[in-house]
């Protein structure tokens, strides 16, 4: 079977522009959160995240006139709950750890899916990409400094809330040789919803005046990122489009230095730089596999939060 071409000038450079801009939304969405944790919990956060959000995506999937329907329900309630565990842990992180820190330690998540897809799926990695794999974690260790003073038990919420993502990019590899990506975000959006407002509900707090500001921000950023994530991954290749989503690092970094009183670490920098070189080596291989096969872009390309 002959490899997948590769993309058009002119439609990397759209890919390009699409994956810079949900990551600039990526990282307005984590600056919005931590404006929001000052006065509410990370479970009414979550919520609201998840029903503007739906009122958002509601429009354009009844405008693409995808077939709703489905035999997989059962998988679809799995992956949302599973789901709705990340976005917690990662909320909770962005509104809790440094902004720098929280989000570089989500970019563990491919490191994670690259051990899931092997034990869940039985893929075949070879040695260097296993190397590049222990190559993260060096950095994960050097971000998370386990064993030090400056170690904290939050930042195992972060890695806890990257190692669900990467079950829940497994799940969506399964969803999605049978349902269209339509149908996939319609179910999980219609479960994330009253999944995430039943905890909401025992610590509910009405929101004051800008705090609903910060609320609906949340889910028009994180909505719209994940939007344009997908499309710049449906008509680019994934490890060009990598370098362009650890932009968001220093978006982040520079917001909480300005807004929030945050140090830069140089330990976190360092870290974020291991993890990313491992990272746009794994996403390079996968990128020429899934070529290979002519298949879609890895659902392991880095994504912060859910």
């Amino acid at each position: 079977m002959p490899p997948a071409p590769s993309p058009s000038p002119r439609s990397a450079a759209r890919a390009a522009l699409l994956m810079l801009a949900s990551t600039l939304f990526f990282g307005l969405m984590a600056i919005t959160i931590r404006f929001a944790s000052r006065t509410l919990p990370t479970f009414e956060i979550a919520f609201f995240r998840n029903a503007v959000g739906l009122l958002v995506l509601m429009p354009l999937l009844l405008r693409s006139r995808a077939s709703m329907r489905t035999t997989q329900l059962p998988k679809y309630l799995l992956r949302s709950a599973i789901g709705i565990g990340s976005m917690l842990c990662s909320f909770w992180a962005i509104g809790h750890l440094p902004l720098s820190q929280a989000v570089s330690l989500s970019y563990s998540t491919p490191l994670f899916v690259t051990i899931a897809a092997v034990l869940w799926l039985g893929e075949i990695v070879r040695r260097r990409r296993w190397t590049a794999v222990l190559l993260g974690f060096v950095g994960v260790l050097v971000i998370v400094r386990p064993g030090t003073s400056d170690f904290t038990h939050g930042s195992l919420i972060a890695l806890a809330a990257a190692v669900l993502s990467a079950i829940v990019a497994i799940q969506i590899k399964q969803l999605s040789r049978v349902d269209a990506p339509d149908t996939i975000v319609f179910y999980t959006y219609l479960f994330w919803v009253p999944l995430s407002f039943v905890p909401a509900l025992f610590v509910w707090q009405w929101p004051q005046p800008m705090a609903w500001l910060w609320l609906v921000l949340t889910g028009i950023c994180g909505t719209g990122g994940q939007l344009l994530w997908t499309r710049a991954l449906k008509i680019g290749d994934v490890s060009a489009l990598t370098p362009i989503s650890f932009m968001q690092l220093p978006v982040v970094s520079v917001a909480g230095m300005l807004l929030f009183n945050e140090k830069i670490d140089r330990y976190t920098v360092t870290g974020a730089l291991i993890i990313f070189a491992a990272n746009a080596y794994i996403a390079q291989r996968e990128a020429q596999l899934a070529r290979r096969s002519q298949t879609s872009a890895p659902v392991g390309a880095s994504r912060p939060t859910e």
